[in-house]
């Protein structure tokens, strides 16, 4: 029984010290086969995401007359569009220079889904063009995790592999969010990142609005012997409109008469705060890469007008996907909030501007 229990001891002690050898050695190697295992996986759900989403957008498109095998080869080909950013070694001008770019961009997205539905009306057709992005976006995200999957694999760099890994879960969330958009923006229900442009438009429901820039109405509203000009984008297509320049236009027109600037946006929310918390600061809260937001700062500079900013805290896929409930009740919650602030810091007889930025999809006026 002794020498029984030795024979054990001895097999166990050398499968231990076969083990150690094995880790010491390969032990990098085998984690980083584990890695890629594992981003090959995720790799997969992204290619199948990427094709199911140009499908989606090629049978919304299809009732215009065309095939789909015929879209898809067109959808594959516009998804490679990009954008090259201006140079910014010499800074003067550089906003002009990307609003310009930004401005053929958007021409050329039209150009594509006219293309693709050049019997669709206005409305369908910047639904389209959101759709059409999210699916740029799905297939950018896919290839620049194959990518680095394969430089990685080639280079053998725990690295790269172990960097591409660790930011899967939040890569994947992404990803799933752009895909479940995609329904939201084909059937033209308003999501979540609309929520100004919802308080805007319960703000100023029936009064009347007119068109003042390019995809944005302003509307020419009163509250408490205060004159409102009201501005979002023109719904209820996907549009987010030129709110900068809309408050450009206005504050060259009236100048110093224009007492006060309040604007409302979605904003991203950090883990553990609540959807649809409302939060007030100052500022332009405004996610634009540059050009409209330095159209707002610099007209409020120019005749130190006060700015005060409301925000509505939500994740990246409550913003891009349908509006949730929350969401859509904290809207009378804001409206409320902005009439207190008019009430508050500004006389009878000021001229207010109140801008909702976001994505108006499904909102009209």
């Amino acid at each position: 029984m002794f020498q029984l229990n030795m024979d054990q001891n001895f097999i166990y002690t050398m499968i231990f010290i076969i083990f150690m050898i094995i880790m010491t050695f390969y032990g990098q190697k085998i984690q980083l086969l584990i890695w890629i295992g594992e981003i090959e996986k995720q790799l997969r759900k992204l290619q199948k995401l990427s094709e199911e989403s140009k499908e989606k957008l090629a049978e919304a498109l299809s009732k215009y007359g065309r095939t789909k095998k015929d879209l898809l080869k067109d959808i594959e080909k516009f998804t490679k569009f990009f954008i090259i950013s201006p140079v910014d070694l010499d800074p003067a001008g550089v906003l002009k220079r990307l609003e310009h770019l930004l401005d053929v961009s958007k021409t050329k997205m039209e150009e594509y889904v006219h293309i693709l539905a050049p019997k669709a009306d206005e409305v369908h057709s910047d639904n389209y063009e959101n759709m059409f992005e999210a699916c740029a976006a799905l297939d950018y995200i896919y290839r620049i995790v194959r990518h680095y999957l394969i430089l990685g694999k080639k280079t053998q760099s725990t690295i790269v592999i172990m960097q591409i890994h660790m930011q899967l879960p939040q890569i994947m969330e992404i990803a799933n969010s752009y895909f479940k958009a995609l329904d939201s923006f084909s059937k033209g229900l308003p999501i979540g990142d609309g929520i100004g442009p919802l308080v805007a438009f319960h703000l100023a429901r029936g009064y009347p609005y007119r068109e003042i820039v390019e995809d944005t109405v302003v509307y020419d509203a009163a509250f408490k012997d205060r004159k409102l000009f009201v501005i979002k984008a023109k719904g209820p297509g996907g549009n987010v409109g030129k709110p900068g320049e809309a408050v450009k236009k206005l504050i060259n027109e009236f100048k110093k008469k224009i007492s006060r600037v309040v604007i409302i946006d979605a904003a991203a929310k950090l883990e553990g705060e609540t959807t649809g918390e409302i939060a007030e600061g100052v500022g332009a809260a405004i996610g634009d890469p540059g050009p409209e937001k330095y159209k707002i700062e610099e007209s409020i500079r120019k005749y130190n007008i006060p700015i005060d900013a409301l925000i509505i805290k939500q994740s990246l896929p409550d913003a891009i996907t349908t509006m949730k409930k929350e969401i859509a009740e904290t809207a009378k919650k804001v409206v409320d909030k902005v009439k207190d602030i008019i009430l508050s810091r500004t006389k009878e007889g000021n001229i207010v501007l109140v801008i909702g930025v976001g994505n108006t999809i499904g909102i009209g006026q």
